[in-house]
């Protein structure tokens, strides 16, 4: 028999930043959460590092944002695609309106370990790593918590609201049964780090050349590097041999030719297998989806970290007063799809488009690269480099916090 956790106005499975970020918003709102994480820590290796304005505009408006920056990562304002022999500026966010005019890039692992001190200071959160969601409890055909295993054996946790956050391979969405509708990609990205010399060029850029596509994030001391195959390829590129690859790497990034041979085992690259999809239905009574549990998006433009955030943050200013009240319908688990629908699946749209009229041309290309004529005049006109940046680090009908900030009181209520 599973050991009875008690009840809690909200559980919410997966500790990543959609969770984190829900959590925190919840408690500070004064609605008692319970976020259980499978894993003993956060520190995972190539995970999306990315931190968009759009999520940097929401810490300033928790006033969190100072404190987020004094945490080491870089700061990016333009993005630079070489595409055959042709330098291309493709992005400058520099004229966006909002506070931070840049990309962040931070370990994962420490924005939510940041995540997580500033909801532990609210007496209604808790997070409870290495405890791992394995089926739901239902009642009169509604979901009314969660069985999960932790370190000290089986529980059980009763909750007016469970929350599948735990990723594009969510056991959450599987055990309640809502279908997902795969949109295709026709890659795959291999992901390693680099070391950088000091004189190594500061930008973070993508080189589009025959047949080829390489990234390169400056991290500071390294570069985390993803190199674009064809989907399914990667046993043909492992069979061809480290060495190989390594001069793949090689010609791609002359400067970064000495640093090749660090990767000193395949164990060094991490294969992200892309999967682009969605559920039609984001809840069911007394369940909601979100972040890459609810739609899956594809690394192009690094946005799902930043569309899991707004998830979270839209469902926080839909959510927060009715659970504290106690009171959840089906009829609010619907105003967060109906908020966030419209964003996600216009930019998977985009994604796909890229992924197919793009990234799909220039792996299968047997010509030199040229630039298309869209990104020539982004080149020319610095005026149209807005948009993509635009696009990129604000989105699509961004989100703003507008739950509330809970009084003593009303977390002493909300807590009984």
């Amino acid at each position: 028999m599973a050991g009875d956790r008690g009840r809690v106005h909200c559980c919410i499975a997966g500790g990543g930043p959609a969770g984190m970020m829900l959590g925190l918003l919840l408690a500070r709102a004064g609605v008692s959460v319970l976020v259980l994480e499978k894993h003993a820590d956060f520190l995972r290796d190539f995970r999306g590092d990315t931190i968009h304005p759009s999520t940097l505009e929401v810490m300033h408006e928790l006033g969190l944002l100072d404190s987020l920056l004094r945490l080491p990562h870089q700061e990016v304002r333009e993005l630079t695609a070489q595409i055959g022999d042709v330098a291309v500026p493709i992005a400058d966010f520099t004229h966006l309106p909002t506070r931070c005019r840049f990309l962040a890039f931070m370990p994962q692992w420490d924005f939510l370990d940041f995540l997580a001190r500033q909801a532990a200071r609210y007496p209604t959160f808790r997070l409870q790593m290495q405890a791992e969601v394995t089926g739901l409890l239902e009642e009169s055909g509604r979901v009314a918590g969660v069985q999960a295993v932790s370190r000290n054996g089986p529980i059980a946790i009763r909750a007016d609201l469970v929350v599948a956050a735990d990723g594009r391979h969510s056991a959450v969405r599987e055990k309640a049964g809502l279908p997902v509708t795969e949109l295709g990609a026709p890659m795959d990205v291999l992901w390693f780090r680099l070391p950088r010399a000091p004189d190594d060029t500061g930008q973070t850029m993508g080189r589009f050349e025959l047949g080829q596509i390489f990234i390169m994030i400056n991290r500071g001391e390294y570069w985390q590097c993803g190199y674009v195959i064809p989907k399914g390829q990667f046993d043909e590129i492992r069979a061809a041999g480290l060495e190989s690859f390594r001069q793949r790497v090689a010609r791609l990034a002359p400067f970064a030719k000495g640093q090749a041979g660090e990767l000193r085992a395949w164990d060094d690259v991490k294969l992200l297998t892309v999967q682009v999809d969605r559920v039609s239905r984001w809840y069911r009574p007394g369940l909601l989806c979100i972040g890459d549990a609810a739609h899956a998006m594809s690394p192009i433009g690094g946005v799902g970290i930043n569309l899991a955030i707004q998830d979270a943050v839209a469902a926080a200013n839909v959510l927060a007063a009715s659970l504290c009240e106690r009171r959840v319908t089906v009829h609010h688990l619907h105003q967060v799809q109906r908020r966030r629908q419209l964003p996600t699946r216009l930019t998977q749209r985009i994604q796909v488009v890229i992924q197919n009229r793009v990234i799909k041309s220039v792996l299968g290309s047997t010509r030199p690269l040229k630039p298309p004529l869209a990104l020539r005049l982004i080149g020319i006109i610095p005026l149209l480099r807005r948009i993509p940046a635009w696009l990129v680090g604000i989105g699509i009908r961004p989100e703003h916090v507008k739950s509330p900030v809970a009084p003593v009181a009303t977390v002493d209520r909300c807590r009984s």
